[in-house]
């Protein structure tokens, strides 16, 4: 008798391998789309992966924002900043 039939049936060592996909463009992070265009980061906000060039830019349009902040989390907090100033009225001054 064999080993591996002393073993039993064995089953598919495979592990479930799901595809993600950037937050912001909804498409695959896989090698062969990003290598050649920066690959992808974790947004530091959301805690989601997205490419590089879907993260929020710094000072200067190349570089990107640190912490690493994706492009809809920052237009989030743009939006809160703003909605923020206007529900205080303003103070009224003699």
């Amino acid at each position: 008798m064999s080993i591996r039939k002393a073993g039993g049936d064995w089953e598919p060592m495979l592990l479930g391998i799901e595809p993600r996909n950037c937050k912001v463009c909804q498409q695959g992070l896989y090698r062969d789309k990003t290598m050649f265009r920066g690959g992808w980061s974790r947004c530091s906000v959301c805690d989601e992966f997205v490419h590089y060039s879907c993260l929020a830019s710094g000072k200067i349009s190349f570089l990107k924002q640190r912490p690493r902040i994706c492009k809809s989390c920052r237009t989030a907090e743009e939006q809160a900043k703003q909605a923020v100033p206007s529900s205080h009225p303003a103070p009224v001054g003699s």
